[in-house]
C-alpha cells in the first residue's frame, strides 16, 4: 500500500468556555487552520488537494452544513476542492486523519487535509418536535454542549450515565484516589506551562487574527495540590466523589488541521514530512467505561504497526479525565510514563471535542520531527464506549 506522510500540522490556541474564542464561529475557526496550512506550503497549488476531512462532534449549530466544506470555501480554496465532515464524538479529529490517510493509501487521493473543530461555547440548545400537534404543555430544550441528550429509553440506564460519572466508575474499579487524580492534573498544567515557556508550541500554534489569545487559555500557572483539593466533586457527593473541575478537561473552543500526502504529493508540496502514518485501530467497550477505550485500541494499533509500548518515544493520550487517563496507564506496564503527554495534556490545554484528535496527531508528528526519529502514538477515549489510536513513525 502507498505510504502516507504528515507534512504539516497546525492548531489554534484552545480557548476556555465563554472565553477568548467564544465569539468566533466554528466554521471560521476551521477555515483559519485550513488557510494556515495552505499559507505555510506556498509551493502547493490548493487545487491539488483531493479532499478535506474534518471532525466535529456537535453538528447542531453554526457548523451544521458540513463544516469541512464551509471551511474550504471560507478559507478561499478553489470551489473544486471537496470536503466531508465526520463524527466519532471526542475522536472526530483523529477519525478525520485516519480517513484521509486511508484515502491516500488506497490511491483515492494524493494530497488531503484532515482536522477538526469545536466551539463548545457556541453549541446551541435544541428543541425537539413534539410527538403530537399543538401540545398544551411546556417543551424541554436540550443543551448540545456535551454528553447525552434525548436519550433513547431502550438503552440500559447503566450505559447512559454522565461522562463524569463514568470517570468515577473507573476510579472505583481501579482504586484511583482523589489525590492521584489531582497530582496527575497538576502535572499536566506544569508540563503545558513549561512547554509554552520553552517555545515548544511555536511550530504548530497559529493564533486567530484579531483575538488576544496567544496560548491555550485554560492553563493554570502556579496551581498547587492544595488549591485543587479545595474543589468540590462535580458528579457525586463530597464524601464519595473524586472527579472535580480541576482534574477533568475543561469545555473548550478550537480547531486543528494537518496536511497529508503520498510520495507524489511530497514532490508537489516541496517539504520534508514530519512523520509517516503507520497503523490505526478502533475498538468498543461498555459505554459507561468509555474512558478505558484507549486500552485495547492502543494495543491493537501498535500490534498492526509491529511495535510495542516499549518502542514509543512519544505518546499523546487525551486527558478527558485524570481518572480515565490513570486507568489506561495502569493497563500498559511496558510504557515509559515519561513519554506520555510531555508538553501537557487536555486537562491543561483544553478539549474542544472535534478538534482534540487532530491536535494529538499533530503534537506527535511535531515531537517526532523535533527528535528526528522514533515511534509515536495518539489515542483518545470516546463517549458511548469506543477507543481509537494511531501510530506514527519517523
Amino acid at each position: 500500500m502507498t505510504d502516507v506522510y504528515i507534512v504539516d500540522a497546525v492548531r489554534t490556541p484552545f480557548g476556555k468556555y465563554g472565553g477568548a474564542l467564544s465569539a468566533i464561529r466554528p466554521d471560521d475557526l476551521a477555515a483559519h487552520v485550513v488557510r494556515a496550512l495552505a499559507d505555510r506550503s506556498p509551493d502547493l497549488d490548493p487545487a491539488r488537494v483531493d479532499d478535506v476531512f474534518f471532525g466535529n462532534a456537535n453538528g447542531a449549530g453554526e457548523e451544521n452544513r458540513d463544516v469541512a466544506r464551509m471551511a474550504v470555501l471560507l478559507a478561499g480554496l478553489p470551489v473544486t476542492v471537496p470536503a466531508t465532515t465526520v463524527n466519532r464524538l471526542c475522536a472526530s479529529g483523529l477519525e478525520a486523519v485516519v480517513q484521509a490517510a486511508r484515502a491516500i493509501r488506497a490511491g483515492d487521493a494524493s494530497i488531503a487535509i484532515a482536522g477538526g473543530v469545536e466551539s463548545m461555547s457556541r453549541a446551541p440548545w435544541v428543541l425537539p418536535k413534539p410527538d403530537r400537534a399543538f401540545p398544551a404543555g411546556h417543551q424541554e430544550l436540550y443543551s448540545t454542549t456535551l454528553g447525552w441528550r434525548m436519550v433513547n429509553p431502550r438503552l440500559p440506564a447503566a450505559w447512559t450515565v454522565s461522562l463524569g460519572e463514568g470517570a468515577e466508575l473507573i476510579a472505583d474499579r481501579h482504586g484511583i484516589t482523589r489525590e492521584e487524580q489531582d497530582a496527575f492534573a497538576l502535572a499536566s498544567h506544569e508540563k503545558a506551562a513549561r512547554a509554552w515557556k520553552d517555545g515548544l508550541y511555536d511550530a504548530e500554534v497559529v493564533p486567530y487574527e484579531g483575538v488576544a489569545l496567544a496560548r491555550d487559555e485554560a492553563i493554570r500557572d502556579g496551581g498547587t495540590i492544595a488549591s485543587l483539593a479545595r474543589l468540590k466533586p462535580s458528579f457525586r457527593p463530597s464524601d464519595t466523589g473524586t472527579v472535580t473541575a480541576g482534574n477533568a478537561s475543561p469545555l473548550s473552543d478550537g480547531a486543528a488541521a494537518l496536511l497529508l500526502c503520498d510520495e507524489a504529493g511530497l514532490k508537489a508540496i516541496g517539504r520534508e514530512p514530519l512523520a509517516r502514518v503507520s497503523a490505526s485501530a478502533v475498538t468498543g467497550i461498555e459505554p459507561q467505561y468509555f474512558g478505558l477505550g484507549p486500552v485495547e485500541a492502543a494495543r491493537k494499533a501498535l500490534d498492526r504497526a509491529g511495535r510495542g509500548f516499549a518502542d514509543l518515544t512519544s505518546f499523546e493520550l487525551n486527558e478527558a479525565f485524570a481518572a480515565q487517563s490513570l486507568g489506561c496507564l495502569a493497563a500498559w506496564p511496558d510504557l515509559d510514563p515519561a513519554v506520555v503527554n510531555p508538553r501537557g495534556g487536555a486537562i491543561a490545554l483544553g478539549h474542544p471535542l472535534g478538534a482534540s484528535g487532530a491536535r494529538l496527531t499533530g503534537a506527535v508528528a511535531h515531537q517526532l520531527a523535533a527528535t528526528g526519529t522514533g515511534t509515536g502514538l495518539a489515542s483518545l477515549c470516546i463517549g458511548v464506549g469506543q477507543g481509537i489510536a494511531l501510530v506514527l513513525e519517523r
